[in-house]
């Protein structure tokens, strides 16, 4: 079982979650972050940290956002690992509210 980032992180890239992950599973993207499948240990930690509800156990991803767990190996296999939160992006609230946000997308 892995969890996975969700389309809600994507303009947003808050790093709460990065600063709970016993495991360093998260990578980080020119506008959003993943998990790596394989390096999740299941924890949970990181879901209840996200301000804006990307994260998803695999086995309760929303309607819609299903490809993200694709996503999410395919991108941290080319992404570089992130350990330690960050500033998040300047506009990142402007961008919370946002629905349908896989086109922005940057990889």
């Amino acid at each position: 079982m892995t969890f996975l980032v969700g389309e809600s992180c994507i303009k947003c890239k808050l790093t709460d979650c990065v600063e709970v992950c016993p495991v360093d599973c998260f990578y980080e993207g020119p506008n959003m972050l993943v998990i790596h499948p394989d390096e999740c240990i299941d924890c949970a930690l990181c879901e209840p940290e996200c301000p804006v509800d990307a994260i998803f156990s695999e086995d309760e991803i929303p309607d819609g956002q299903e490809e993200f767990l694709e996503l999410n190996a395919e991108l941290a296999e080319t992404w570089p690992n992130i350990t330690e939160m960050k500033a998040p992006p300047e506009d990142e609230a402007d961008w919370r509210e946002v629905p349908d946000k896989r086109r922005y997308l940057e990889r």
